[in-house]
């Protein structure tokens, strides 16, 4: 029996790896593809500096943790600011989300995106036959974990280096899309449980609330209240009707990004569920999920992720309140703190 439980997590695994791999790999946008432009934002005063590429490396783990930095517009007497440290989706690099990226910095705030290098764009170099390997071996737990010892990695170096003072150390939002949104989840609390046995807590206390965008079920998933129940910083949940990973052998749809959201321990949680799209509509590309709702709900979920930075960190709730008012007609479903 056990061995049964075992063989199953490993198609779940290698199912689920295959999905977002495929979905990625549809959508992937680093190497020319077009890039949706939502529309613009408001912008705080001065031009946002073009974003860093810093290279560092974790001896410790001898591994690479390549990062991009969107700053905002330097002041100077400015205090220091919020600070989203994203991660994206499976067989994606720091470039990604820029449309995010840039965002974040034009509202005075900074970002920093990660690159996983056991489960970024380097997945689809090499030996077309070794593919499923690696995309196996990137969903298998040793990476899951490893990305979020990237994360705290990066934290810890970019807390420590010349940036430093530019950085509120308690306003540290975790995000990330598809697989990053598990790694998120993960840093923020968390618990995988496999054969009765529940694997070492990987929370960053620095991480005080989460961005979560098309999180998929951790593969093998059978209690998410026992997995998810522990995370207990206040999140935000974005997904789309048509948010579907579909191969065949595996299938998971927005009933998932929904279970996740439900099952999260946050008090305070919100959910937006944006009518039609894909799984992929919130990468780079232009045109996925549709050429005029594509830009549409980036422009909204910039929206949506301001406001939900200032009902946390600054207690005006009133930007969240009214934007489900503001989007209806793009919008399933909405829901937040009673």
């Amino acid at each position: 029996m056990k061995g049964h439980h075992h063989n199953r997590r490993r198609f779940l695994a290698t199912g689920l790896a295959a999905a977002l791999a495929l979905q990625a790999r549809q959508s992937w946008a680093q190497n020319g593809a077009a890039v949706a432009q939502p529309q613009p934002a408001p912008r705080t005063a001065g031009a946002e500096p073009p974003p860093l590429d810093l290279d560092w490396h974790d001896a410790t783990r001898e591994r690479a943790v390549p990062v991009r930095l969107y700053l905002p517009a330097v002041h100077a007497a400015a205090a220091p600011v919020p600070l989203v440290v994203f991660s994206h989706g499976l067989g994606g690099s720091r470039r990604g989300y820029s449309w995010l990226g840039r965002y974040v910095a034009s509202q005075g705030w900074a970002s920093l995106h990660l690159q996983h290098v056991g489960s970024d764009r380097q997945l689809w170099t090499g030996n077309v036959l070794g593919l499923v390997g690696r995309l196996q071996n990137a969903a298998q737990d040793a990476e899951a974990l490893a990305r979020v010892q990237d994360l705290r990695f990066a934290l810890d170096a970019l807390l420590a280096g010349p940036h430093r003072a530019s950085i509120d150390a308690h306003r540290i939002i975790a995000a990330g899309h598809s697989y990053g949104a598990n790694t998120a989840l993960l840093a923020t609390g968390a618990r995988v449980q496999r054969d009765g046995q529940t694997l070492p807590a990987m929370t960053d206390e620095r991480l005080r609330a989460a961005i979560l965008i098309s999180a998929p079920p951790f593969y093998g998933m059978g209690n998410p209240a026992g997995i998810l129940a522990s995370v207990r910083v206040p999140s935000l949940h974005i997904t789309a009707t048509e948010d579907v990973i579909r191969i065949p052998g595996y299938f998971s749809g927005v009933e998932d990004r929904v279970a996740v959201f439900e099952a999260t321990g946050s008090v305070r949680k919100w959910l937006a569920v944006y009518e039609g799209g894909s799984h992929s509509m919130f990468t780079d590309r232009a045109g996925t999920g549709g050429v005029l709702l594509n830009p549409r709900v980036k422009a909204a979920t910039q929206e949506l992720a301001g406001a939900f930075v200032r009902a946390v960190f600054e207690g005006d709730g009133s930007a969240i309140s009214a934007w489900p008012q503001r989007h209806q007609d793009i919008l399933a479903r909405f829901s937040g703190p009673v």
